[in-house]
């Protein structure tokens, strides 16, 4: 017995010990072994139960046709679903002028000095609208003219053009500051007009040419004065506007707007200054007068920002869903049309996230959610409009972090992994049967390779009421006993989360771990895992909570013996760069070194949309400015601080770190300091890759105490 247990160990250490190393070539390079990966598929739905996959290897693709009532899949093409709108026309602008493009012909529509933006369609198409020079024009594509709607554009009065806060804090970056929409009988625009006269000029030096030049930015800082906004409806054949019955000089910005279906009002949230009382009003583009639907207050703030993933208007034009957070977590709610509360259609501890279908004829509710199993990982499930026969459809302990529904609502495709799991794709149908294991990105020599142990861990906050979650890469070859550096990556913000049960290897990872360092992701009590009871936390207080729950992660790490508490690295960018920031003052006692880039260092310098919303102004919350502020922590720094920023940041602005700068000078503090000139909040192109390099040469000199490896730079 005893020689065929020492058998048995003595084959699988040779078995483990069949593992191969990585080529340090590759990994220096950024590239996986040959064969240790390989691509997903590409997927389309196609008629008649039908998908099409394309499947790449070695350079070379072949398409298939999946039929989803058998799972067989033989080799062919098959058509698009005609459910999925394939437009023969579009509209796009080429050096400043606008363009369509019909089928393989382009026609030039307009012809002048001025720039064009946002080229836009009516649902008819009979007109293409867009602004120019911050007035908003339709080009008739009948008379092939085009019709000036507003006159009184100026640098300071935007129409159908949104001003910078609400393009980077509400709209979001990808409406390209779209402010105006077609109601869908193509009979009137809705714009929004923006007055920016009161907004103070923030000064962007461009250091280019023998003089250099200032762009000019109207940025509210928290506490000014922010832009006055108006409502107008307009038709696409000019004539008068009529505005919205709202007060443009009251404290109040406007949500993502949508039309009713037969374009008889607009669909508008309102939002006090607090970011604590919103308003969903029915306004008539016929007179202008409004009707309130929807009514919600909160004690800590509402998202404004999510104003389009909050309202659903069905077809009927009867009903319409709500997605709010008021009970402490996401959940969906169905109304009338008219506002009258009918029932929840979920409820629980748990986070949804967005609705990705509604099949009406059956009452159906499709959706996309986090925390029901497992904060750290997203899933997919439906539901009826009664709140009956909830039923989770995705399957397995993996993240299921990309849904494709299928447009008829019968089956959907699912990107899924875990920590273990690489990433692959499925097809399952709406009861939760899978019909076919599309791929996975798991080469056939992934296996045979000694990778970095990963695992996903979580630690009771201080107080005892939170499970905190960490992913922890650990070093290659541990020694027991041994203490190693630790370099943790984090962005921060309210509802912000970095840390998911999702495969996370890269060639950048696994070098590190064979270097010795611990690499992790933290996330706190506000991060998104515990929902807005969590989220909450930060109201009035960005910084405290945040520091607090990853000094206690850090600390776990330090008392299990691994980490060498005086080599407690910490590295972000935006948020992630003020709480590296903060992390280096406020921290100090824990953190040691850190890597900051584009950091807000005082949120009284960053703008008033999305600073108050969280901290309220600056003369409501005093001490909440004064204790989040890095500034005032700086007599505490006593570690190795990195600050990067662009010089043409016109998020955050370069100001924040010039700030700091200027205080650690004061207070005799050592610290380093890159400049990017001419980059905004990001950059790329070799200024990029040398901003890589210089986080390396960090992490080498500090850290690993050792000269960066041939190879390793960019």
């Amino acid at each position: 017995m005893k020689k065929v247990l020492v058998l048995l160990l003595f084959s699988s250490a040779c078995v483990f010990a069949q593992k191969k190393n990585f080529d340090d070539k590759d990994l220096k390079a950024g590239r996986p072994p040959q064969n240790f990966t390989q691509l997903l598929p590409t997927v389309q739905w196609a008629d008649g139960n039908k998908l099409s996959v394309v499947q790449r290897q070695g350079g070379e693709s072949k398409s298939y046709v999946l039929d989803l009532t058998t799972g067989n899949m033989t080799e062919g093409k098959a058509s698009i679903s005609s459910k999925i709108p394939q437009p023969k026309k579009s509209a796009f602008v080429k050096n400043g002028d606008v363009f369509l493009k019909d089928g393989s012909e382009e026609r030039q529509l307009t012809n002048d000095k001025a720039e064009e933006k946002n080229p836009m369609f009516s649902p008819d198409s009979s007109f293409i609208a867009y602004t120019k020079e911050n007035n908003l024009y339709t080009f008739n594509l009948k008379t092939n003219k085009e019709v000036q709607l507003t006159t009184d554009g100026t640098k300071t009065t935007l129409n159908g053009y949104a001003t910078w806060v609400y393009w980077e804090e509400i709209f979001g970056r990808p409406t390209r500051f779209r402010a105006f929409w077609w109601s869908p009988d193509s009979k009137k625009l809705a714009y929004m007009r923006f007055d920016e006269s009161k907004i103070q000029m923030f000064p962007l030096y461009n250091s280019e040419g023998q003089h250099g030049f200032i762009e000019e930015t109207r940025y509210p800082k928290s506490g000014d004065p922010n832009p006055e906004v108006k409502i107008g409806f307009v038709s696409p054949e000019g004539g008068k506007t009529t505005w919205a019955d709202f007060n443009e000089k009251e404290e109040q910005y406007f949500g993502w707007p949508e039309w009713l279906a037969d374009g008889s009002g607009l669909m508008v949230q309102w939002i006090n200054r607090g970011n604590d009382n919103l308003k969903l009003y029915n306004v008539s583009p016929a007179n202008g007068s409004k009707k309130e639907l929807y009514a919600e207050t909160q004690k800590s703030w509402i998202d404004i920002d999510d104003a389009d993933n909050r309202l659903t208007l069905l077809d009927g034009g009867k009903e319409m869903i709500i997605l709010s957070d008021k009970s402490g977590w996401k959940q969906l709610y169905l109304y009338g049309i008219d506002g009258k509360f009918k029932n929840n259609i979920t409820e629980g501890k748990f986070t949804i996230k967005s609705v990705e279908g509604i099949d009406q004829k059956n009452r159906v509710i499709y959706f996309h959610a986090r925390g029901k199993e497992n904060s750290a990982r997203f899933d997919f499930y439906k539901v009826g409009f009664d709140g009956k026969g909830l039923k989770r459809l995705t399957f397995g302990d993996y993240n299921h972090r990309l849904i494709q529904l299928s447009p008829d609502y019968k089956y959907f495709i699912t990107t899924y992994s875990s920590i273990t799991t690489p990433t692959s794709m499925a097809v399952v149908d709406n009861e939760g049967k899978i019909i076919k294991e599309l791929g996975s990105i798991k080469g056939n020599d992934m296996d045979n390779y000694n990778m970095a142990k990963t695992e996903l861990l979580r630690v009771k906050s201080d107080d005892g009421l939170f499970d905190l979650p960490m992913v922890i890469t650990y070093p290659q070859n541990m020694v027991a006993g041994k203490k190693y550096p630790v370099l943790i990556s984090i962005y921060g913000g309210p509802d912000a989360g970095t840390v998911f049960d999702q495969w996370t290897w890269t060639p950048r990872s696994q070098w590190y771990a064979q270097e010795g360092l611990i690499q992790v992701s933290l996330d706190h009590r506000a991060s998104g895992h515990f929902g807005k009871e969590g989220v909450a936390y930060m109201h009035r207080n960005l910084g405290y909570w945040e520091m607090k729950d990853y000094t206690t992660l850090v600390k776990s790490l330090i008392d299990k013996g691994i980490a060498d508490p005086t080599k407690i690295c910490i590295t972000g960018f935006s948020y992630g760069g003020y709480m590296s920031c903060y992390a280096l003052t406020y921290g100090s006692d824990v953190f040691t070194h850190g890597m900051a880039g584009g950091s807000v260092t005082d949120w009284q310098l960053y703008d008033s949309a999305y600073t108050e919303r969280f901290m309220d102004t600056p003369a409501e919350n005093p001490e909440g400015y004064k204790n989040s502020s890095v500034m005032t922590h700086v007599d505490k720094y006593k570690g190795m601080l990195q600050i990067v920023h662009g010089t043409m940041d016109d998020n955050v602005h370069m100001q924040n770190s010039i700030q700091l700068i200027n205080k650690l000078e004061d207070s005799k503090k050592d610290f380093e300091f890159m400049l990017y000139p001419g980059g905004r909040h990001g950059w790329g192109g070799n200024k990029g890759l040398h901003f890589d390099n210089l986080k390396t040469k960090f992490i080498y000199r500090y850290l690993l105490e050792k000269p960066v490896p041939e190879g390793l730079l960019k």
